[in-house]
């Protein structure tokens, strides 16, 4: 089911070889493990897609990929993980990941005259910086984390109750 699933999702790997922002990577870009559906590649792109997700940056897909190619996790996944942060929900989870760096740094919760806004971060960038980038790094690895030993899990159980199901057929 997962890799059925995840097939009906995918993008043809052919178009991506010949798409334009991932010529960098060269011939190593149709190395056929970047493109393998099994437990160990996709379980690593959520990693990898999940982590990069929470990079403030605007080149998070490319890093992505780079990443996906480095420890070769499947890279559509990876880079299509990344597009959790994209520009609706952007705002909310940054402002989340400030408030994480804010509680683990034992700072106050800013004033009541603070606007998290482009004007109010860019007036008040030096007291904002140090817990978004915490919170970012935070957030980053725990949901990487997750992704990876929760798609982990995910596929085993999967794999393990088709399992049950055959054998059951068969006795049948």
């Amino acid at each position: 089911m997962p890799k059925k699933l995840l097939q009906k999702f995918m993008p043809d790997h052919e178009t991506l070889k010949k798409h334009k922002n991932l010529q960098f990577l060269g011939e190593k870009l149709h190395d056929p493990n970047l493109w393998h559906l099994n437990r160990k590649s996709v379980s690593m792109a959520f990693a990898i897609g999940l982590f990069a997700a929470w990079i403030p940056t605007p080149t998070q897909m490319a890093i992505a990929a780079v990443a996906a190619f480095y420890f070769r996790g499947n890279l559509p996944i990876s880079v299509a993980l990344v597009w959790l942060t994209n520009p609706i929900t952007m705002p909310p989870l940054f402002y989340f990941a400030y408030r994480v760096g804010l509680f683990v740094m034992g700072q106050p919760s800013p004033s009541a005259d603070f606007e998290f806004s482009l004007d109010g971060v860019m007036n008040g960038l030096g007291d904002v910086w140090a817990p978004f980038l915490l919170g970012c790094l935070i957030l980053g690895v725990t949901c990487s984390s997750a992704g990876y030993f929760g798609m982990n899990a995910f596929w085993r159980y999967h794999v393990a109750s088709r399992w049950s199901k055959r054998k059951l057929r068969a006795s049948h």
